[in-house]
């Protein structure tokens, strides 16, 4: 169950950085979705942020809060009245949370925003020039940096069982070489920031709501480009990305979390016989790396790394030789 809390025929007005009313009737250029969970303060500088990159444009700024109990969506109709409140009852996982807010959107364009990744000056405008301009374009992403100015890999290939084996066995690093530098074709982009038409949305669908969170952009993105969309990396377009901010205090939780989707992304696309083929080479590598970082925790300097590696590839090779709940899925 969710409740909507909306400002009767009105949206939010990019003009000013706080939510000014205007008439619905007006074209609404892009939507804004933002979903959040136990993220306040960070969520109303992720508002801050988007206000002013949305500056000069029609839109609308949905938050969807998955039933946090740190007080986000009181703080967001004070400081932020005409933003758009989906409140839910429960968690209802990243996916789920962003298709409540799709299917109430009006724009032209829809804006997948993470509540912990902030704008930087026209990033929102150049990623919509780009998608305007590129018809056979699906779904773009900017380039991501750390709260450091860092650059923050946002690109990846489809898991796949073979790709599996390339990575365990040091033979691919993915799109890990490459300096994002470029504009680029990708196989997917990270979902910390997305913009993709509407059109894209109604013709595909959106996420897939089996997955709680993590992998589900990897399949958006597999479901668009079987569809004969492309996502498209977009380098003059600079987002920073903190980062895990909703799972930070349940950092074991999280880690399940994402083998899981994984899992479940390799049982959807490449059945039993593909997972159980991740599964061996995730057990390979995860052996190989956990017995490497046993050896450099000998060195004084490498110690507390070496033994917090240990820990968890010693975790990870565990939970995929025992875990298989998902061969029954």
């Amino acid at each position: 169950m969710s409740n909507l809390m909306r400002t009767p025929n009105s949206v939010y007005n990019s003009a000013d950085t706080e939510a000014t009313a205007f008439s619905k009737d007006k074209l609404i250029e892009i939507s804004v979705v933002i979903v959040t969970y136990n993220t306040r303060d960070m969520t109303l500088k992720c508002l801050h942020a988007i206000c002013c990159a949305l500056r000069g444009l029609k839109g609308e700024i949905f938050v969807v809060d998955n039933a946090s109990s740190d007080g986000t969506s009181d703080a967001i109709r004070e400081r932020y009245p005409n933003v758009l409140i989906v409140e839910n009852e429960r968690n209802v996982g990243f996916g789920a949370a962003n298709n409540q807010a799709m299917k109430l959107a009006a724009g032209n364009f829809l804006l997948l925003l993470n509540s912990d990744a902030f704008p930087v000056g026209n990033a929102v405008v150049e990623l919509m020039k780009f998608l305007g301009g590129n018809p056979d374009v699906g779904v773009v992403g900017p380039r991501l940096t750390n709260a450091d100015g860092t650059l923050q890999i946002s690109c990846y290939p489809f898991p796949s069982p073979g790709f599996a084996w390339l990575e365990n066995l040091w033979l691919s690093r993915g799109y890990n070489g490459w300096r994002h530098d470029s504009v680029r074709e990708v196989d997917f982009l990270v979902g910390a920031c997305l913009l993709l038409r509407r059109k894209v949305f109604e013709e595909v669908g959106g996420f897939d709501e089996s997955f709680f969170m993590y992998s589900e952009e990897a399949d958006w993105q597999r479901r668009m480009r079987d569809r004969g969309w492309k996502a498209v990396f977009v380098p003059f377009a600079s987002v920073t990305h903190l980062g895990g901010a909703s799972g930070s205090h349940v950092k074991k939780e999280i880690n399940e979390h994402f083998f899981e989707s994984l899992d479940r992304y390799q049982r959807k696309h490449h059945g039993i016989i593909g997972l159980v083929s991740l599964r061996c080479a995730m057990i390979v590598g995860c052996f190989l790396r956990a017995m490497l970082w046993a050896v450099a925790s000998v060195r004084p300097s490498l110690r507390v790394r070496g033994l917090s590696k240990f820990r968890f590839h010693s975790w990870l090779l565990f939970r995929q030789a025992s875990h298989w709940t998902l061969v029954r899925w």
